[in-house]
């Protein structure tokens, strides 16, 4: 196996779920990574990750063309309460650079059907066709969209809308929440998800801030290469890696403490981990109501794999139980 592009390397294999790697070892260990390989556009063609669930069956899916992105809205079956749905905005991992909005279906639609909200992915335009600012911009569109439109266009209760992210979704997501406090006016955000999020593109193997870094450079999935890769897909100007719209915790401390309560989900052998947590003691530190979690055993994209790892599936039921305990909370 270990001659295999993507075996699993020994420094990590003693420490990973013996689930993940026997399904590693079967559908991934061949894949050829894709910051090896020199870039082009079809790399986004490859299967996406393994192991996922089935989308599920609601009342009705819709697809809305925005001014540079799309976003596709899951609408619960059923009447709608008086105020409307409340809503989830989702947005997807791939370092900026891959996936789509076809990735997460499974998880959007599974939000939808067991938290009764309207749960909407977004298309935003990846790099390195386009660069930063561009997926700032697509979020906060789409946050746009929901509040003006949501009602008209999927019954939405625009007084009731969480966002979410996965990996540089969870990026965007914890970005959105700062930007939305900016607009005028202002658009409430009652939750944010934040999965395995990039949090500080600051940060190295030598950053003794956070050791998972070097602790985890050679992980499977999103190893430091990978991970820098798609930092320089998306941030070619290391100039701006400091600024709040890429590096979520150099916000200033009076737009932190004014964020929505938190849910931060990472995974202890993802190169990720700590910047996740020190950015959920952060807000912490600011009054912010944050609930973190660390799945022991893990890597970074077990999300996608729910239906194949135990581990997965509890990342996915807490994420889905965070979310509807945010709603009727609201």
């Amino acid at each position: 196996m270990s001659d295999l592009p993507s075996a699993i390397h020994p420094d990590i294999l003693p420490r990973l779920d013996p689930e993940y790697v026997a399904f590693h070892n079967i559908h991934l260990a061949h894949r050829v990574p894709p910051h090896t390989i020199p870039w082009h556009p079809d790399i986004r063609k490859a299967p996406y990750i393994p192991g996922g669930s089935p989308i599920r069956t609601v009342g009705a899916v819709k697809d809305i063309s925005l001014q540079n992105c799309k976003i596709r809205a899951f609408i619960p079956e059923g009447t709608p309460p008086p105020e409307g749905w409340p809503v989830l905005l989702y947005i997807h991992g791939g370092g900026w650079t891959l996936g789509s909005i076809d990735t997460l279906n499974s998880f959007i639609s599974r939000q939808c059907k067991d938290n009764n909200c309207v749960s909407v992915a977004l298309d935003y335009r990846l790099a390195p066709e386009n660069p930063y600012p561009a997926a700032v911009e697509d979020t906060v569109d789409a946050l746009k969209f929901i509040y003006y439109n949501g009602k008209a266009e999927f019954n939405a209760n625009v007084n009731k809308i969480a966002i979410g992210g996965s990996s540089s979704g969870g990026n965007l997501a914890a970005i959105a929440c700062l930007k939305a406090q900016e607009l005028t006016p202002p658009i409430p955000i009652i939750f944010q998800l934040l999965i395995v999020p990039v949090i500080d593109n600051t940060a190295s193997v030598t950053d003794e801030r956070y050791p998972s870094w070097k602790e985890c450079q050679n992980t499977v999935w999103l190893c430091e290469g990978r991970m820098m890769w798609f930092r320089n897909m998306y941030l070619p100007d290391p100039a701006t890696w400091t600024e709040p719209d890429n590096s979520p915790i150099f916000a200033s401390d009076a737009l932190l403490a004014k964020v929505p309560p938190a849910f931060v989900s990472v995974c202890e052998l993802d190169i990720l981990r700590d910047e996740g947590l020190a950015y959920g003691e952060k807000l912490k530190s600011l009054g912010v109501k944050v609930e973190a979690k660390v799945y022991p055993g893990a890597s970074h994209q077990i999300l996608g794999m729910d239906a194949a790892l135990k581990v997965g599936k509890q990342q996915a039921d807490d994420a889905i139980k965070a979310v509807g305990d945010a709603f009727k909370a609201a």
